[in-house]
């Protein structure tokens, strides 16, 4: 460990006799050692699932059938007692620092973002990465899958890449950079560079297979060209996170088994985990939280439906759990299956109740408020489509809950066990010797950085790339391998997310739920002074099921001081439970990378976030695009926002241009124009007059070809704020999902050349000649307004 310290390693000379000639017999170098961390370093592979709640898999008492995870149970250890931070982003950028979430700036995911400390997703330099300090100790790096830890305004082709994968010390990257993805039509990137998914749904593709070959092949390649150097990988996909997709051949697997409800499933649910010991024969079954309906109480229109979405989100476990068996039989095939130390966390957080009561089949319409647009009828006709391309589906919160059993609340409720408690696999057959068995120890995700560098022989650096660098946060779990029985390392813990706090310490929990997650849009929120703190003894109240608030209120206060001792520590205050302030920009604080009335964009730009261009919702806007027509005639997308989930798209249609504003996927509105677009130069415009009013309201939107108007028509609803979590602006084609069912997410290519783009908003749309000149287009391109 001497010398590792300061990283990179520095150089250092040594004083020899220097010849003239290198043929003289007293010339005499060292060889070159090549950088290897120290003997016995073992591979290490990292499993990190997406919102699958500690009742979900079989290993632990669920109803989705999991052989990889039991497999390596089987061969490793269960630990029943490990955590996160309620969220993604904010867990993730715990694990890969071994700090607490605030501490490294993600209090709460990039899009929400502020300008303070402990919110802005910026990782300061001084908490470098657990891969950074792996990759300048001599490990090969990778990560496959999903990234949330870029701020927004960093995700774009200019950067900076500084948080993306392969600046924060991962030497590869294979994966989608965001909160979710669409599973069929993902916006993948390979290091910093966008790559289109190799085949389409219609040939079988999806994400997760395709990650999975992915790191499959590079862990062939690491071990064929430097079988010495062990290697770190991060392979953390996008499931089960919403839109659950998967083939159906995996959920009708599962047709039927759901019948009875998400109250009978929490009850067998708890009594496999009494027969697995993953809870302890006496403990308590948590009561349904107010809010969630009875199942008795589904009406029977409904209940198929919400059957259904369980079946899909079954499947879609169990489908990934498969793909992850893949990567596990590579290394067993290579013999190095042994000498790899495996974590499967089985979620960065709980179950997740963002689906709304009712569930989805776009979940982006419950996130913005509109939940009620999908009704029963709609939901049925739909049906057969859940789970496949031309859906975006969520479960109902009934089924999150049940996916956290035994445990209250979900994802989000940092307060309790149920957004907060993860099961998670460890196997490493050749460090330690116990297999199949419990370890009840509390611990915490800051821990698993402090234990992969404990196993590596790798001392906590003192100074990454000239900078002095702060003290880990976590605890090595190593000491329970081999002891069951071992004490407690991690006695202290804090919780905050969204203003649901707890504070574990000694066995006691002091918590209290602040907002609850299935309420979306402007919610009633109380004062956090006003906030109830509840109580519990977990060493005798596994699963926080028996307050002890008022029997022992002096327990309490001593948690509440404790609680606000450790979120000054880390950064935790100012409490900040807003959502719509803290999406917008300018009120949250955080840079906003395009600003102004107009964005001027040009042929061959695309996969541009949401967040890479001007923000034009609820207001009057315009679109003009200056096209040359080839000779093969007029065809193909001009400019496309979004995707299934909602969006528009400017195209032709039989050589007419069409405007396509997709609502949610529940409306499509088409305005067409009635004059084909002729070979050679053109503008084709697309104005929107917004009626006003408020958010989410309509307009009438206007077609022209150089100047002239060629069409119009309504648009009786907008979508307010976001079309979709990953979804991107297009020129000159439409990748990822297709807005409108009129072309295909594949060969939909404009046929000629898209020069460039202009959006205007607010004033600036309102051109009297619906026409824009050069010297108006270079004023933009330059500048000069």
């Amino acid at each position: 460990m001497a010398g590792r310290e300061v990283l990179p390693i520095p150089h250092r000379d040594t004083t020899r006799l220097i010849t003239y000639d290198a043929k003289d017999p007293a010339t005499s170098f060292d060889p070159i050692v090549p950088l290897r961390p120290p003997k016995g370093a073992p591979n290490v592979l990292v499993v990190l699932l997406d919102d699958v709640g500690f009742g979900a898999t079989s290993a632990f008492g669920g109803p989705c059938h999991t052989p990889t995870a039991e497999r390596l149970a089987a061969g490793g250890l269960k630990y029943t007692r490990f955590h996160t931070t309620a969220l993604c982003a904010p867990t993730r950028q715990a694990l890969l620092t071994g700090r607490n979430h605030h501490s490294v700036g993600m209090g709460n995911i990039t899009e929400l973002a502020t300008s303070a400390p402990g919110n802005s997703s910026v990782r300061p330099n001084t908490k470098a990465t657990l891969p950074e300090t792996l990759k300048l100790n001599g490990y090969s790096t990778a990560q496959f899958g999903k990234c949330h830890e870029v701020p927004v305004w960093h995700n774009s082709a200019m950067g900076p890449f500084d948080q993306w994968p392969t600046g924060s010390g991962f030497e590869y990257f294979y994966g989608f950079i965001g909160g979710e993805t669409n599973q069929y039509y993902p916006a993948i990137y390979e290091g910093t560079t966008p790559v289109e998914p190799p085949s389409t749904p219609e040939d079988g593709y999806h994400f997760t297979e395709d990650m999975t070959t992915k790191s499959i092949k590079w862990i062939q390649s690491q071990k064929s060209l430097t079988p010495d150097k062990p290697f770190f990988i991060y392979w953390a996909p996008g499931a089960t996170h919403a839109p659950h997709h998967v083939p159906p051949a995996w959920s009708d697997k599962y047709a039927g088994r759901f019948d009875a409800g998400w109250d009978a499933l929490r009850e067998e649910t708890f009594a496999r985990q009494k027969q697995l010991g993953v809870v302890p024969a006496d403990a308590l079954l948590t009561e349904r939280n107010n809010g969630i309906p009875a199942w008795d109480e589904i009406s029977d229109e409904m209940k198929p439906v919400l059957a259904r979405q369980m079946e899909i989100y079954a499947g879609f476990l169990e489908h990934t759990d498969h793909h992850l068996g893949r990567v596990i039989d590579t290394l067993e095939e290579l013999e190095i299956l042994g000498d790899t130390v495996i974590y499967y966390i089985i979620g960065d957080n709980g179950a997740s109740a963002e689906g709304s009561l009712q569930g989805a089949f776009n979940e982006m319409a419950p996130l913005t408020g509109f939940a009620d647009i999908e009704t029963a009828e709609f939901l049925t006709e739909k049906l057969p489509e859940f789970g496949g391309p031309t859906a975006y589906n969520h479960y109902a919160v009934g089924w999150a809950h049940a996916m956290n059993t035994p445990y209250q609340w979900t994802k989000q409720v940092a307060s309790h066990f149920g957004g907060t408690r993860n099961g998670t696999i460890v196997h490493w057959p050749d460090g330690f010797q116990a297999r199949g068995e419990l370890r009840h120890q509390f611990h915490h995700v800051i821990d698993l950085a402090p234990t992969v560098l404990d196993v590596a022989g790798l001392p906590h650096p003192l100074s990454v790339n000239g900078v002095a660098q702060h003290p880990i946060e976590g605890v090595s779990m190593r000491y329970s391998f081999d002891d069951a029985t071992a004490t407690d390392r991690h006695p202290t813990q804090y919780f905050e997310m969204m203003g649901n706090r707890g504070i574990y310490h000694q066995g006691w929990t002091a918590v209290t739920q602040h907002r609850i997650p299935w309420e979306t849009g402007q919610a009633a929120l109380p004062d956090f002074d006003d906030d109830v703190w509840e109580l519990y003894d977990t060493t005798t109240d596994w699963t926080q099921a028996v307050n002890l608030a008022e029997q022992h209120p002096e327990k309490l206060r001593e948690l509440q001081r404790l609680w606000l001792i450790e979120a000054v520590r880390y950064n935790v205050l100012p409490l900040d439970d807003r959502m719509a302030e803290r999406a917008n920009p300018q009120i949250a604080g955080r840079p906003q990378l395009i600003k102004g009335n107009r964005q001027l964009l040009f042929g061959g730009m695309g996969r541009m976030t949401e967040s890479s261009i001007v923000n034009f919702k609820n207001m009057s806007h315009a679109i003009t695009a200056d096209v040359v027509v080839g000779p093969d005639g007029a065809a193909g997308v001009i400019v496309a926002q979004g995707g299934v989930s909602g969006g528009w798209s400017l195209y032709l249609n039989d050589g007419k241009p069409t405007y396509c504003y997709n609502f949610y996927g529940v409306h499509r509105y088409y305005i067409r124009g009635d004059q084909q677009l002729e070979v050679g130069a053109h503008q084709v415009r697309m104005e929107f007059d917004y009626d006003g009013g408020g958010i989410a309201k309509g307009g009438t939107a206007t077609l022209f070809i150089d100047g002239t108007p060629i069409g119009s028509g309504r648009v009786d609803m907008t979508e307010p704020f976001v079309f979709s979590a990953d979804e991107t602006l297009d020129i000159g084609c439409e990748a990822g999902s297709p807005v409108t069912t009129e072309y295909h997410a594949s060969g939909n290519r404009f046929h000629g050349e898209v020069n460039w783009v202009q959006i205007d908003i607010g004033d600036d749309a309102n051109d009297a000649d619906h026409y824009i000149s050069g010297e108006d287009r270079m004023r933009v391109a330059m500048g000069i307004q």
